[in-house]
């Protein structure tokens, strides 16, 4: 999300404030500061406000339930409001001067300040409100009003009621903007509005008949889910319509070009340095990483093969991978064994006393809901800050949907060791963790606008951390089965610059996933779905992961003797989902 060089600006701000404090006569410019500090305080509180009146279901997602019963209607006259509230919002941040800011406080400016500039790129550059139809799906917000025990349901049912008055014009303003759309994006909004009907269901509307409501509301609410449930199954008869002119006709490429993906890379990972350094930083660390898995595997050869390793190193290490990947749960005990698996975790983090975890944060396992099926096989959904004892949803995509074949490739792919790092990852200490303590953090900025790359690099960097601290006993199979995960995350780097702005074919990229990152065919064939349909977002877990590794082991350096990993993580993961450049900073200063 943020444009880089800012670094030096916190540096700077750093060294005028210790120089203050060290002065006797530097009275007025610590009020000047203080005065500054409280007001941007103020101003923070005011720009949430005003943000969740812009952005309702953000604010429902964020656990802000004031305006639930809000749908905005995605037309011309809702994207003008909203470069008006940027404009307004960046002419009251400019009124403060960073150099005056605390570091904690500077941090909150620019995440500010590129959220705005983000959202004005958004609908003014990107635009990619014309050509990505899988923007307009109402289904979420309503899924997340039903499902989530935060107020009776008396009251969460009228707020679906309200919410589905602008069902019918919402589908209607989507289809005026979609303008020159991919066929990629066209048919994932045909599946996952497809996925609609499981939240507008005749349980739902059971429960509206059931429930406190006046016979008045409950007449007005089966009217308004009539209404909703047509207008849904209108958008899809359009959208399949669109799906088939494109297919005959032609249609807009997915992939954005250099230009635009360097600058969603500045907004969106906000790592200090170019997509394309970045890319060329991990096209060196795939290569490292190799070499590590080939030492393992001419260790461990003669445990499961009687003839001789192959000269080529790569195809010694997919031999030994695909041996070893046999090993897997059996299809129907898939998301069982996800399940299983959580508490043995908690147990491992807990005995070596890696981060302390909250028992009375519940982390539900559960399948993934059909409106969101279509993208990626495991995910997390947790609640916002406002809601900090919600539950956190861990979503396992079962296999009943895939052939025999497909489900094959799928759990030799997510075998024996794999999954057991994706448990890591997801839930145990990854990303559950790291959102349960950034709903924690004192400052509502940093847990409400996290950055994707400080997210999913602490997931990707607690993977090898755990694997460090002894989980799986240091076998050498589990560390050659991360080594194959990390360079997945690697190659997600690669692969994600490769298509979106150097070309990649579709049968590039699979050579790349199966026969430099050894992945199972099934696994490539979704990694190439998945890099068709979004941009950017492949490189956060690298990105994000090296930052955090090499900031460790700087701290650790640092500290000697009394560095402690358990106070590392967890003043690291106090301030919040900010970008690792800002923590560091942060941590750095005291």
């Amino acid at each position: 999300m943020k444009r880089a060089a800012l670094p030096l600006a916190i540096a700077l701000s750093l060294l005028g404030l210790t120089a203050c404090q060290s002065q006797q006569t530097t009275e007025p410019v610590a009020v000047e500061i203080t005065d500054q500090n409280s007001a941007f305080a103020q101003f923070s509180t005011s720009f949430i406000d005003a943000l969740w009146v812009e952005s309702p279901t953000w604010a429902l997602y964020s656990g802000f339930h004031k305006y639930d019963g809000v749908l905005k209607v995605p037309n011309a006259e809702t994207r003008q409001a909203s470069l008006t509230f940027v404009q307004t919002q960046q002419q009251q941040l400019a009124k403060f001067d960073p150099k005056l800011m605390t570091p904690t406080m500077l941090t909150d400016y620019r995440l500010i300040e590129n959220l705005l500039a983000e959202m004005k790129w958004n609908i003014e550059t990107f635009k990619s409100w014309q050509w990505d139809p899988s923007r307009y799906n109402v289904s979420g917000g309503f899924a997340q009003i039903i499902n989530e025990d935060f107020a009776p349901l008396d009251e969460r049912l009228r707020s679906v009621m309200f919410r589905m008055e602008n069902v019918p014009a919402y589908y209607a303003a989507a289809r005026a903007n979609i303008k020159d759309p991919t066929l990629e994006h066209t048919q994932l909004a045909i599946m996952q509005n497809k996925g609609a009907f499981s939240v507008f269901s005749n349980e739902l509307l059971d429960q509206a008949i059931k429930s406190g409501l006046t016979n008045q509301e409950k007449a007005l609410f089966a009217n308004r889910f009539n209404e909703a449930t047509i207008a849904i199954n209108e958008h899809l008869d359009w959208l399949k319509a669109l799906e088939s002119k494109l297919d005959k006709q032609g249609a807009r490429s997915f992939r954005i070009g250099a230009e635009l993906y360097e600058q969603k890379f500045a907004y969106d990972i906000q790592a200090g340095m170019s997509g394309k350094a970045l890319y060329e930083k991990a096209v060196n660390d795939k290569n490292r990483v190799q070499a590590e898995m080939a030492k393992i595997t001419t260790k461990i050869w003669g445990k499961y093969f009687d003839t001789p390793k192959p000269k080529d190193d790569k195809l010694a290490i997919k031999a030994l991978i695909d041996k070893l990947s046999a090993k897997h749960v059996k299809r129907d005990d898939f998301v069982d064994e996800v399940r299983a698996q959580i508490p043995e975790l908690v147990a491992f983090v807990n005995e070596k006393n890696l981060v302390t975890l909250d028992p009375n944060k519940p982390l539900v396992v559960r399948e993934t809901p059909a409106y969101m099926r279509g993208y990626a096989g495991a995910s997390i959904s947790a609640p916002g800050p406002y809601e900090k004892s919600g539950n956190t949803y861990y979503n396992v995509t079962p296999l009943d949907g895939m052939s025999s074949d497909s489900a094959e490739s799928y759990l030799r792919e997510y075998n024996h060791w794999i999954l057991q790092v994706l448990n890591i990852h997801e839930a145990i200490p990854g990303h559950y963790t790291q959102l349960v303590y950034s709903n924690e953090s004192p400052s509502l900025i940093k847990s409400l606008f996290g950055n994707g790359a400080m997210v999913e690099g602490w997931a990707v960097y607690t993977e090898r951390m755990m694997l460090e601290e002894g989980y799986g006993d240091f076998e050498p199979e589990m560390w050659l089965m991360y080594y194959k995960w990390n360079l997945r995350v690697i190659c997600n780097t690669i692969l994600d610059y490769s298509i979106q702005v150097k070309g990649m074919t579709e049968e590039q990229a699979l050579d790349l996933m199966m026969n430099e990152a050894f992945q199972q065919q099934a696994e490539a064939e979704g990694k190439w779905r998945r890099a068709t349909l979004s941009q950017v977002q492949l490189t956060s877990y690298y990105s994000g992961y090296r930052e955090i590794y090499d900031f460790r082991e700087e701290y650790k350096a640092l500290k000697g003797d009394d560095f402690d990993l358990k106070a590392f993580h967890e003043e690291f993961l106090s301030y919040g989902s900010a970008p690792v450049k800002y923590i560091r900073e942060l941590m750095l200063s005291k």
